[in-house]
């Protein structure tokens, strides 16, 4: 960035902190980017890994480490969140492969609950998240969730677009079965385009 240059947006605010951790290993500045990324990215981890909190909150922590170690790399072509999350799902991967569990090789976020039956709603379709299997839900909480494209998935995931397309379709095909006999079933088609 010139000297002249003036910051503007959270993008650039995130890249002002970056540099400093990278350059001067800024605590303050590492903790400002850690409390603006880490609830996202915890949400996002802990869905990827159908709510497994304790592996959850070490792939954060791992996520974080690694993004620290390559900061300095770092070229700004996507967010930072965006790059935040590649890493963190390399990360599910690896903890995937090491429990050998079965990772299929294969938006907007999802409507908030607000009060009353949208809680059991909310409940509902988080529960009906967790029985996807593993790629299904990582297609679709990357694509419907964090909105990413079918061409980012497919780079992330080592797969084919139309391979991202497929597993969607699958993924939200499956979640409307698993919603549509029990409570709310139509509410939840709604969300799920």
């Amino acid at each position: 960035m010139g000297v002249t240059e003036q910051p503007r947006g959270p993008e650039s605010r995130d890249r002002i902190l970056a540099d400093r951790v990278s350059r001067e290993g800024d605590e303050p500045a590492f903790r400002e980017l850690y409390r603006r990324h880490t609830p996202r990215l915890y949400a996002c981890v802990l869905r990827l890994l159908a709510g497994n909190e304790l592996d959850a909150e070490d792939v954060v922590q791992d996520t974080w480490i690694k993004a620290v170690e390559k900061l300095d790399q770092f070229r700004w072509q996507s967010s930072l969140n965006t790059w935040l999350t590649g890493i963190a799902l390399n990360r599910c991967r690896e903890l995937f492969r090491k429990h050998d569990r079965n990772w299929i090789a294969l938006g907007e976020e999802m409507a908030p609950a607000t009060r009353g039956d949208r809680v059991h709603e909310r409940i509902d379709l988080e529960a009906a998240l967790t029985e996807l299997p593993p790629g299904y839900r990582t297609v679709l909480i990357l694509h419907d969730v964090e909105g990413f494209t079918h061409e980012e998935i497919a780079r992330r995931l080592e797969i084919s677009s139309n391979t991202s397309k497929s597993q969607l379709s699958r993924a939200r095909r499956s979640l409307r079965s698993r919603l549509s006999p029990g409570i709310g079933g139509e509410q939840h088609a709604r969300v799920l385009p």
